[in-house]
């Protein structure tokens, strides 16, 4: 360690949110060289080797071969699929010094397509998966956590091609056992979930997802049947249609002074017969989508007044547009808009779309807007009094609602996307035409497979599960170093001791830190603890009695064995 490129800190970095961020930095692992872009030192580096050891060795034993494409793209590819537009202020554009139009590569179905195309002719090739360990690169409107959401990031993505939908299933279950074996030879817990496609499309999509607090993304699973999705999948199960022969009319009533949901259902318990609650009124959530490369479009959501609108659940189900609420200058641009009052008439009346939670259907009665100031419609029904142009998955799922699979409640968590395979299909085969001449004697369009891991992001997500309050404790599949030996004497026979013991350790094939640095005893273990080695040999005031000391970083516990033998002792435990 005295010639090793490290220096730990003692305090946390200013913009570190989230323990791997402040661990990783302070340990020395790696340091922010830009926002969202960091530079990976000696330990942290060999961290993620190990990581991307452990994905290569999975991804072979299912017979994926490994190739590397490059980061810097051509635009034409992501133009014939529409990504150069539809990825939007996430993409790395730049131009050469000739002005044609190039791109940081986020991801490469086009440039694998391209290939497969150009390599193979005959149903005779297939199947097929490629796969690479390489940087990608997506301009993250916010990075945060450090390498949990950088702009820069390494991932492993895989594509399959096969000749058919079997085919694609056999790849895709192939996958998925692969990242289960990934995953537990790391030590993350994990949970898979049913996910949406976006941008990249396809039918099928799961992810795999680290359960952690500070994760990004909110899942829910069903404990009795099993069922699990992240919410931006989650589909919600509509009620049959309710009959609306004998529903009252519709009365438009005085309601001034109730903006809010809360407002309404205090005033509407005061002034009608019955008691009213907030899923009795129909919430109207006005936004801007805009899709890349056209104008904006106003269009209104509806929801049951005891739920909000969930933004992550809306933008996935109207990707790749994105959402933005009405400004006053909208308000003041469409007057029809009476903000705290918008009903569904004013919407459809004025050529809008006014998409509505699967909830409202056909005979429900709601209280909503007007559209004139103060005032509220009371029964106003649904398939009677108004139409909707559609329904959308964009209200909040909460625990305690029923699963969509109808065997019993939801509960809700926080997880880290660290997987996330998809069944594409042919939509990038069809873009470029990748045919090959099948058994029968006619072009076959290939169809296609995608399955990406986060390997720079597994190093955070592995922080974030493997820690105490010391530092560091890193499972051995990933550890920087198998032991960490300490001199804690200065006695010269303890120290030649001590290098000694360390040249059998590496006699022994395990890789060995050595802190022979002339810092106290107690920096020395605070150093040992915050690095997060998982073994750690002390040869300190012991050594003249002939024992060094063995201290295990998860569980804590520390025990005395003779020098003599020590190596292979230590080379039994770290072998298990």
């Amino acid at each position: 360690m005295s010639t090793l490129f490290l220096r730990t800190l003692r305090d946390d970095p200013a913009d570190a949110e989230v323990p791997s961020h402040k661990l990783l930095v302070r340990a020395g692992y790696v340091r922010r060289a830009a926002p969202g872009v960091y530079s990976w030192l000696p330990l942290g580096l060999r961290v993620l080797r190990a990581v991307e050891q452990v994905v290569r060795e999975e991804m072979d034993a299912i017979g994926a071969q490994e190739i590397l494409l490059p980061a810097l793209l051509p635009r034409e590819p992501y133009e014939a699929t529409n990504r150069w537009t539809e990825y939007g202020d996430n993409l790395f554009r730049l131009k050469d010094r000739k002005g044609v139009d190039m791109l940081l590569g986020p991801t490469h179905e086009e440039l694998f397509s391209q290939l497969v195309k150009g390599e193979y002719s005959s149903y005779k090739d297939l199947p097929v998966i490629l796969y690479q360990i390489q940087t990608k690169y997506r301009d993250e409107e916010r990075p945060r956590a450090g390498i949990l959401r950088g702009r820069e990031f390494v991932m492993k993505d895989s594509y399959s091609f096969d000749l058919d939908d079997d085919g694609l299933k056999v790849a895709y279950n192939l996958h998925r056992e692969a990242y289960q074996k990934i995953f537990n030879r790391l030590g993350v817990k994990y949970v898979i979930v049913s996910a949406t496609s976006g941008a990249m499309g396809g039918s099928a999509s799961e992810e795999f997802l680290a359960e952690s607090e500070v994760g990004e993304d909110t899942f829910v699973r069903c404990v009795e049947s099993g069922y699990a999705a992240n919410v931006e999948a989650v589909v919600t199960p509509a009620p049959e249609p309710l009959p609306f022969d004998d529903a009252p009319a519709a009365q438009v009533h005085d309601t001034e002074n109730t903006p809010t949901i809360a407002t309404l259902v205090a005033w509407a318990n005061s002034a009608l017969d019955r008691e009213v609650t907030a899923a009795d009124t129909l919430k109207n959530v006005l936004v801007k989508l805009q899709v890349p490369g056209a104008e904006p479009e106003i269009v209104g959501i509806g929801v049951p007044g005891d739920r909000e609108v969930d933004m992550k659940r809306l933008e996935a189900a109207v990707e790749p547009a994105s959402v933005e609420l009405l400004t006053e200058e909208d308000f003041a641009a469409n007057p029809f808009l009476v903000k705290g009052y918008v009903g569904p008439n004013a919407l459809l009346g004025n050529g809008l779309r006014y998409l509505v939670d699967p909830r409202v259907v056909d005979g429900t009665r709601w209280i909503t807007g007007a559209d004139q100031p103060g005032k509220h419609v009371v029964d106003l029904v649904a398939g009677r009094d108004f139409v909707p142009t559609g329904t959308i998955e964009a209200a909040e799922v909460r625990e305690g609602d029923l699963s969509p699979d109808g065997k019993g409640v939801l509960t809700a968590a926080k997880g880290i996307e660290i997987g996330h395979i998809f069944q594409l299909g042919q939509k990038y085969t069809n873009a470029f035409e990748v045919d090959v001449l099948g058994e029968s004697g006619k072009p076959v369009r290939l169809t296609m497979g995608s399955y990406g891991v986060g390997v720079s992001r597994l190093v955070a997500v592995i922080a974030e599960q493997c820690h105490d309050d010391k530092g560091l404790r890193w499972p051995r599949e990933v550890t920087p170093f198998d032991v960490h030996v300490v001199i804690a004497n200065k006695d010269a026979a303890a120290i030649d001791g001590a290098e000694a013991l360390a040249a059998e350790l590496d006699a022994q094939a395990l890789s060995v830190v050595l802190d022979d640095r002339k810092a106290s005893p107690g920096v020395k273990f605070k150093d040992a603890e915050l690095l997060g080695v998982p073994t750690t040999m002390v040869v300190g005031r012991g050594f003249a009695g002939g024992v060094v000391e063995v201290r295990d970083r998860f569980t804590g516990e520390a025990r005395e064995i003779p020098v003599e033998g020590a190596a292979a002792a230590i080379a039994a435990i770290v072998r298990g």
